[in-house]
This record gives C-alpha cells, structure tokens and sequence, in this order.
C-alpha cells in the first residue's frame, strides 16, 4: 500500500514534537524545502564533498557510512520522519569521510544549509529544537556505544532490532552485519539460534 501521507505536513509535525511551530515558522520552512526523490542505490551526500543539503526522509531508507580499506562501514540508518545528511561537514562547512546512499527509493524534503541557518537565525525556538534533537541523537549514539563494546553478538542483534522496529527486516543482512561490527556469518549463527 502506498504511503500518501503529506511530506509537508509530516516536517511541520516532526518540529512540533520538539518546540511550537508558529505560522511564520511554518510558512518560512516550508518556502525553503522542495521534495527530492532518489532512486535505490543513488547517492544522497558524498564523501570528500561538503554536504550543502539535508534530507527530512518521507519514505525509503538510507544508510550513512564511510569507507575503510575497500570495506563499508555503516553507521547509521535514517527512515521515515529521520534527517540524513553528514551533521559534521554540515555544521562545519568542510569536507567529511560519510556517505549517505538510498538503501530504497527514497522520497525526501531537502533544505540548503543556508536556508537552515537562516530559520536558526530568525527563529530562537529552533534552538531549542536543535538542542532537543541532537540530545536524541547522542542517547542513540551513546546507547549504540555501549552495545558495540559490552555485548555479545546475540545481544547486538537484539538492540539494533530494538533501535529500528520498523525497518530491521527491510536491510540486507549483510549491512546489519557491518552496522553490528560482526561478519555476516556470525550474525546469520545468531540469527538461526532464534
């Protein structure tokens, strides 16, 4: 069934659950936010580049990662009502080693950093916004920290399926296995015992 939820609507909601949105907000994000589409495989942010632009994901998933000695490794997924961008060369207007690529065809509402940074300056509330999001942000960092170093396979498996209810079974395995920091065939034993 296809989702036809209003991508507009579902920003103006993700930013009402963090602070008010008046009428002015609302008019001037939406001004500056148009819908993107990308199809499987394509490349949102690219590394070595400065990421200009940041994606409010309506539908499809994305996956966030950089590359070492030939090898993904992913540390992140962005879904459904989750930004995807690469937050440091965002921030700091450089140049950064994360990729972001649609793991789906991927529907999104883009906005330009500067676009953003005008919204920040005009409109105090989306400080607290930021600080809200980004305290979100760093429990799912922290907690991901702490599942990498002080469990075992199985329970990693069991965090991640927790950390992503909606989209764990969507991902290939092998890329579960590289966000995890396992090998496939490790994963898939952990999987079989269930």
């Amino acid at each position: 069934m296809e989702d036809r939820t209003n991508p507009e609507k579902l920003i103006i909601d993700h930013f009402a659950g963090f602070i008010e949105v008046s009428d002015d907000l609302k008019s001037q994000l939406l001004r500056r936010i148009k819908v993107v589409q990308y199809k499987k495989g394509q490349v949102l942010v690219k590394a070595g580049k400065i990421c200009t632009k940041s994606y409010f994901l309506v539908k499809g998933i994305t996956k966030t990662y950089f590359m070492k000695e030939d090898k993904e490794v992913i540390e992140y997924f962005g879904s459904k009502n989750q930004w995807a961008n690469s937050p440091r060369s965002w921030r700091t207007n450089k140049p950064d080693v994360y990729y972001v690529e649609a793991l789906e065809n991927v529907t999104a509402l883009c906005i330009k950093v500067n676009d953003m940074k005008f919204l920040f300056d005009h409109f105090p509330e989306l400080d607290r916004y930021g600080r809200l999001s980004m305290i979100t942000l760093l429990d799912h960092l922290l907690e991901r920290i702490t599942s990498f170093r002080f469990t075992n396979a199985e329970e990693k498996y069991t965090h991640f399926k927790k950390t992503y209810p909606k989209i764990h079974h969507r991902i290939p395995l092998g890329m579960v296995a590289s966000y995890l920091g396992i090998s496939q065939e490790t994963l898939s034993r952990t999987r079989a015992k269930r």
